[in-house]
């Protein structure tokens, strides 16, 4: 007996994962592979984009052969968001794709919100400019490349550029378009920002904007001879990862927020037209291409900070269980140690916006314990999502609804509740990119009427994390020491990052200068 089945391909910054999924929410079949970030400077973040394709076939095959009596619907596509993934006319890439977290265009973005680019960014899409978006890194390539930059005929996202793979169509939907040059009150590309950045060269990159619930293409023979799946099955034209997100946890309607800690953290919440300040460094995604948007911070900061300070701290032995539990021997406030978890290359793009920014430990004394240093780190990822969520005006009696990577981990998710003061609920489904994908095709292939009726048809169970009382007065101490901490140290952070690129020349020259 056959049951019928979307496809989602959920295309992170580390790892590319495939399901087959059940038009009723059961999960079939799963493959996940893990994915290379290159690093050829201390600035600079890339990934090859054929290796990512690689992923995607591999993972496809996989997922398929777990769930041989599926009968797929339709393939629904999901990625990681920002960047420049330049292809050619032939449709070859012209080189690695440059990733949201490279920071090669720092100082440019610095040169930008001196000279009213950067507002102008703001004022028409409703987001902050930061290094890894594409007007900038257009500029950026152009200066440092000319030669790949004219040899590039289009820029497609990461799920753009896998759906372009699997069906030879060029396009991108009103998600993505945001974080280029689109107007999020029209859900068009905005002419008047083409002036005003002077970038009317780069329009020829863009592709065309479809609705995320429509067809955009059919799997071709090549493509189904690489991923196994069916010639002529419909491709759905998606959205970037961060509203997907929303959608799987079923908390994508006004009136209701969510939060990611992942690779990098996020904080959103749907509205039915913008309401953020327009002096916030906000992220606003046109959530349908009709007025209702998704607003949002997504700071750089995430797990990395983590596995950074498992590693610096000589704990990489250690499992992460053994790690949480050095960490609880420290207890709420951590000893009064304060962790700024600005770990990125290119610095801070949420609640503030800094390419210099920084991380680091405060409070440090000889009866500071290596515990006290690792529950400081939790406690900071905590304390930036909680900055978010004040920032944004996300009510204290809001429900958050969590996901990512770091959501899965008991301890996370119960600091986030101590720390932010609100309620955490958390899907043990670790396919929400997928089940959001799930959503978008079963509007597309008209086995639901809306996006909304789909994700109540696909929730998931929830387990609820509730602030703990006896914790609230410590957490608000440290939510103000925290950012005071972050406002005092701020104005050097220019002179340690240049600090920071003078060692590196230096090691560099003393390295190619031995024996």
């Amino acid at each position: 007996m056959t049951t019928e089945a979307i496809l989602g391909i959920d295309a992170g910054t580390t790892a590319v994962k495939s399901v087959v999924i059940s038009t009723a929410g059961e999960v079939l079949g799963s493959s996940r592979t893990e994915t290379e970030i290159s690093r050829p400077t201390h600035t600079q973040a890339e990934q090859d984009m054929l290796g990512v394709w690689d992923a995607v076939c591999f993972t496809t095959n996989k997922a398929l052969a777990q769930a041989p009596s599926a009968k797929i619907l339709a393939v629904s596509v999901t990625g990681q968001g920002d960047g420049a993934w330049l292809i050619d006319s032939n449709g070859n890439p012209t080189g690695p794709a440059v990733l949201w977290l490279d920071g090669r265009a720092g100082d440019r973005v610095d040169a930008w919100q001196s000279d009213g680019r950067a507002d102008a960014v703001r004022r028409i899409t409703g987001s902050a400019l930061f290094s890894g978006a594409l007007p900038v890194l257009l500029e950026e390539l152009e200066a440092s490349d000319p030669e790949r930059l004219e040899a590039s005929a289009h820029h497609l996202n990461c799920k753009d550029w896998i759906r372009f793979r699997l069906t030879g169509e060029i396009a991108t939907d009103p998600t993505e378009a945001s974080r280029t040059y689109i107007d999020v009150d029209t859900g068009q590309y905005s002419d008047e920002l083409f002036t005003r950045l002077g970038q009317e060269r780069f329009r020829r990159l863009l592709a065309p904007i479809k609705s995320s619930t429509s067809l955009a293409g059919s799997i071709t023979s090549a493509a189904a001879k690489a991923t196994g799946l069916p010639s002529g099955l419909p491709v759905v034209t998606g959205m970037v990862d961060t509203p997907v997100g929303g959608i799987g946890l079923g908390a994508a309607k006004p009136g209701q927020a969510y939060a990611i800690m992942g690779t990098t953290s996020f904080v959103g919440a749907v509205h039915s037209q913008k309401t953020a300040a327009t002096d916030l460094p906000v992220i606003t995604l046109s959530f349908d291409g009709e007025g209702q948007v998704l607003e949002c911070f997504a700071p750089m900061n995430g797990t990395p900070n983590l596995d950074w300070a498992r590693d610096s701290l000589g704990l990489s032995e250690l499992s992460w269980k053994e790690i949480e539990s050095l960490a609880d021997t420290s207890g709420p406030g951590a000893g009064g140690v304060i962790y700024l978890p600005y770990t990125s290359t290119s610095g801070e793009r949420a609640p503030f916006v800094d390419t210099a920014a920084s991380a680091g430990w405060a409070n440090l004394s000889v009866s500071t314990k290596t515990s006290d240093m690792v529950r400081a780190v939790y406690e900071g990822l905590a304390q930036s999502l909680r900055e978010c969520m004040d920032t944004l005006g996300i009510d204290s009696t809001t429900t958050i609804r969590l996901s990512g990577g770091g959501a899965q981990s008991d301890m996370i998710c119960q600091i986030i509740a101590d720390v932010s003061g609100r309620t955490i609920e958390r899907s043990d489904d670790s396919e929400l990119g997928a089940r959001g994908c799930a959503a978008l095709a079963l509007v597309a292939t008209r086995h639901a009427d809306s996006v909304h009726n789909a994700m109540d048809v696909l929730m998931t169970p929830v387990r609820r994390f509730e602030p703990t009382p006896d914790v609230q007065q410590i957490y608000k101490v440290q939510s103000q020491a925290f950012r005071q901490v972050r406002d005092a140290i701020q104005p050097t952070w220019k002179t340690l990052r240049q600090l920071r690129a003078d060692a590196h020349q230096i090691k560099d020259a003393t390295l190619i200068q031995a024996p």
